[in-house]
């Protein structure tokens, strides 16, 4: 557990509340990338709003929590964090107001996630009242010169909940599938991709600082949640007829694939979650800025809107079968190697079922995304895509395919820096 701590510690800290160690610093250069790469994805559907300035002001503060919630050395920064950047994404969720499926998206994602947060809260409270700190050394220590009491295990217990929320893991999913495709794709395309990341960069950075000696504890119970989330997941992404329906199941599934890494908690746990989080997030702007398109053109996101979409425009047909392949996990796109990673850090602790299990359920996952692919290849031309499209998503689409090749052939790039 030494090697996995190492990156959750050092660093210059700033009054003891935050911590730019090489850890949070990855974290929030790879946040600020992946932003990068979605306002540019996203500027055409600012350009169609009048309250610009009002989206532009909501993005930015959610990108600070979302540093914050990487960056923290205090309970108190952890939840602060988190609030910042829930509040900014219940209003983006909702921003469309002309839509009742968008309305419905804010509303449900402020009622779950305030229910999640009084989770988080009642066990930051329960955690304080048994080790009298919110500093996360401080606590680490008392946990490892004490005996262990119910009130930490249930301390312990209703954070996981609060974090599991966060990430969308099962059971605590059900708001996940009606929020990302009732809020406007833009919007979706943010919370799969830079909330998740946050979300998970601060689940490791709890787990692996604070409660690493109460592993075999709570371990047990991820273990399951995990299996539950993969299945559940890759299973229910099977029955929808809707791409951008299909892709907000994927990413449960993606979370589930993900939060192996915290289980097996070993040295490269931290490199292997910072890969697959940046792969996932670049192949997922290429999905949704695809999806976007498509929309805008046909007013349809289902599978039969992709259908001849290599004959009028080849170009967008091969960079969605990049990501397809990729959120699949098949070489030599990046999302093989994020897989592979996770999997390797899973063996090396000697969780081999679940490993198993995670293969087969990305079997699964390899039906559905073909569905797209055999829609846009072997299908007769239905599409109503015109044959050029934005120079700026001209410009996403070709960064964010090239990176999404060149982290397959290349992974060290990223891995280099935390193992």
């Amino acid at each position: 557990m030494v090697t996995a701590l190492e990156y959750c510690h050092g660093g210059a800290p700033i009054f003891n509340m935050m911590v730019f160690d090489k850890y949070a610093i990855m974290f929030s250069c790879a946040l600020i990338l992946i932003c990068f790469l979605w306002f540019m994805m996203a500027r055409n559907y600012f350009l169609q709003e009048t309250s610009v300035t009002d989206h532009f002001a909501l993005i930015l503060f959610s990108l600070v929590g979302a540093v914050v919630m990487v960056s923290y050395s205090n309970l108190t920064m952890l939840f602060l964090g988190i609030e910042i950047l829930s509040v900014s994404v219940y209003v983006l969720a909702a921003s469309d107001k002309t839509s009742i499926l968008s309305n419905e998206a804010g509303f449900k994602y402020f009622l779950m996630g305030s229910f999640a947060s009084g989770f988080l809260l009642f066990g930051i409270a329960l955690i304080y009242g048994v080790t009298g700190s919110f500093d996360l050394s401080n606590i680490a220590l008392y946990i490892g010169a004490h005996q262990k009491t119910g009130l930490l295990f249930a301390g312990v217990l209703l954070m996981l909940t609060g974090v599991a929320f966060k990430c969308s893991l099962a059971p605590f999913h059900f708001w996940a599938p009606d929020v990302y495709d009732g809020a406007p794709t833009t919007v979706t395309t943010y919370m799969a991709s830079v909330v998740k990341t946050a979300a998970f960069g601060a689940f490791f950075r709890l787990f692996a600082t604070c409660f690493s000696s109460l592993l075999p504890e709570w371990a047990p119970v991820l273990w399951w949640v995990v299996i539950l989330t993969l299945f559940i997941g890759n299973v229910s992404a099977l029955r929808q007829l809707s791409v951008k329906r299909m892709l907000a199941y994927s990413s449960i599934a993606h979370a589930g694939y993900i939060a192996i890494a915290i289980v097996s908690m070993t040295g490269t746990s931290a490199a292997a979650i910072l890969y697959y989080t940046v792969t996932y997030s670049i192949s997922t702007i290429t999905a949704f800025t695809v999806v976007y398109i498509v929309t805008r053109n046909t007013g349809r996101d289902d599978f039969g809107a992709f259908e001849g979409m290599a004959k009028n425009n080849p170009f967008l047909a091969f960079v969605t079968t990049v990501a397809m392949l990729s959120l699949a996990g098949i070489p030599p796109t990046a999302g093989f190697f994020g897989k592979y990673y996770i999997f390797l850090t899973a063996i090396s602790s000697h969780n081999t079922t679940i490993v198993l299990l995670a293969v087969l359920a990305a079997l699964v996952g390899v039906y559905y995304y073909f569905r797209v692919i055999v829609s846009m290849y072997f299908k007769p031309e239905k599409s109503d895509i015109p044959a050029s499209i934005g120079s700026l998503h001209q410009i996403v689409l070709f960064i964010t395919t090239l990176l999404t090749l060149l982290l397959g052939i290349f992974p060290d790039w990223i891995l280099k820096w935390l193992m």
